[in-house]
């Protein structure tokens, strides 16, 4: 759900690589991050247009920057702010709470699952000094909050009782449930990218891959050369929509070799393509490095959400990015085996 393994072979403050578990060696030319307006802004109001054109015309932007950058801001995508607020009051609430109250719920209660608490400074996937300055909590899919389900499995999301902290799990799936389907609709969009029927992956999200977590990231006081909020990392399914709050801190790794400042649009989601997207559509979808650094003064909080296909399907590639001339550059396997092996590696510390 969360995050794949790097490592990391870099000087203080200075050029080094980044050697990706597909085998890809990135180079990095600096540690310091810099602005510059590499991630572009998109209206996705079109998506909810009955004229195909229209959403077409969004699903071009959308190619482009998942081809280029593997990462976009989404305007305009009709979510009430509100909800926002809500789950990020939510974390807040379950964020402010002694430690060992949080712990029972600890993800080590739900091996071969990325759900529950992850405490503070828990992992270091770049071999910094100081372990990764922050603290999550992570909820899978639930049917009972998803108004398009066709099953009655229950969810693997733990939770602490009722009593402890009232209204905390309605507070996130209110959030959850409507970005599922803003997720759903973006999945067409992401087909006539790929310039496939806009229907291509239905079979595919009837039973979706859909986390979401809440992070809390404290005011990080050493260098970025000894410690990151999250480390440098590619996430593992298929897209991911994070909601930021004002601090900032989200940097992506250009393919010039510059951490690039995600800053915070407010009312906007940050998009970015995973491994699972990039493995299907066979490199040309690009799932892109990543890393929050929280030099805001401030505590920071944000949200991102997981989404990727159902567990039982094969992620077969797709038509319109192989050929005789570019065969399929990956092994098949299932979504769920996929999800199964990332997720096991994460909960070693191979984040």
């Amino acid at each position: 759900m969360s995050r794949t393994a790097t490592e990391l072979d870099q000087g203080k403050g200075s050029a080094g690589t980044i050697r990706l578990p597909n085998g890809q060696v990135l180079n990095v030319k600096s540690n310091i991050s810099i602005e510059a307006d590499e991630i572009p802004v998109i209206d996705v109001s079109g998506i909810y247009s009955e004229d195909i054109e229209d959403r077409k015309a969004v699903a071009e932007k959308v190619r482009e920057a998942s081809h280029r950058i593997g990462f976009f801001y989404a305007i305009n995508h009709g979510i009430d702010p509100k909800l926002a607020d809500g789950a990020f009051e939510q974390a807040k609430r379950f964020f402010a709470m002694p430690t060992e109250k949080k712990m029972e719920v600890d993800t080590a209660r739900v091996p071969g699952e990325f759900v529950g608490y992850h405490a503070m400074q828990q992992y270091s996937g770049n071999d910094r000094k100081h372990k990764d300055l922050s603290e999550a909590f992570n909820i899978a899919y639930d049917a009972k909050y998803d108004p398009e389900a066709i099953t009655d499995e229950p969810s693997t999301s733990i939770f602490l009782p009722e009593n402890d902290l009232p209204g905390f799990k309605d507070g996130l799936y209110a959030y959850h449930t409507r970005i599922l389907q803003f997720a759903r609709k973006m999945t067409r969009i992401f087909a006539l990218a790929l310039h496939l029927p806009e229907d291509f992956f239905a079979d595919y999200i009837k039973q979706p891959e859909a986390g979401m977590r809440i992070l809390h990231y404290p005011q990080q006081e050493h260098s970025v050369d000894d410690q990151n909020g999250i480390g440098a990392h590619t996430d593992f399914e298929c897209f991911t929509m994070v909601t930021q709050d004002s601090s900032g801190g989200l940097e992506v790794l250009s393919k010039s070799g510059y951490w690039i400042k995600a800053k915070p649009i407010p009312d906007s989601f940050v998009i970015n393509i995973a491994d699972c997207f990039m493995r299907q559509t066979n490199d040309f979808f690009v799932s892109t490095v990543h890393r929050v650094i929280n030099k805001s003064g401030k505590e920071r909080y944000s949200i991102p959400f997981f989404y990727g296909f159902d567990r039982k399907k094969v992620l077969e590639p797709v038509p319109t990015c192989v050929s005789e001339d570019n065969p399929m550059k990956y092994p098949l396997m299932t979504s769920g085996e996929y999800y199964k092996w990332r997720a096991s590696k994460a909960k070693d510390g191979e984040l």
